[in-house]
């Protein structure tokens, strides 16, 4: 997600003394808090499922099972969506944020939520 503890160079956590976080920006929308489960894809691997912790438009906030790099492609779906292409844009232990591709639709976004809550 644009803004939050993006360029983490070395993918430790604040505060671990390895890691620089940029300055933050204002973020693009407001997060959504939810607790689902999602399916992920990871390049070259199989789907698995992980747990999502809020969402916005344009990305959201995953743990992993497996640490993935600053910077990779990861595939998410949310039930009774398409697969959405992201990119790893901060790491902070097994959590990750992880900026779409393209923004989610603002209606398709607002049905998403109504299903999740």
């Amino acid at each position: 997600m644009p803004g939050h503890r993006r360029g983490l160079a070395t993918g430790q956590g604040p505060g671990s003394g390895d890691a620089q976080a940029s300055p933050r920006s204002p973020r693009k929308a407001e997060r959504i808090c939810v607790d689902v489960q999602v399916s992920l894809r990871r390049s070259g691997q199989l789907n698995y499922r992980v747990r999502a912790y809020d969402v916005t438009q344009f990305g959201c906030r995953l743990e992993f099972v497996e640490r993935p790099n600053l910077g990779e492609r990861v595939w998410i779906k949310f039930d009774d969506l398409s697969a959405i292409e992201g990119l790893v844009c901060w790491i902070d232990g097994f959590v990750v944020g992880v900026e779409f591709a393209s923004a989610i639709h603002p209606a398709v976004f607002d049905g998403l939520i109504h299903r999740l809550r």
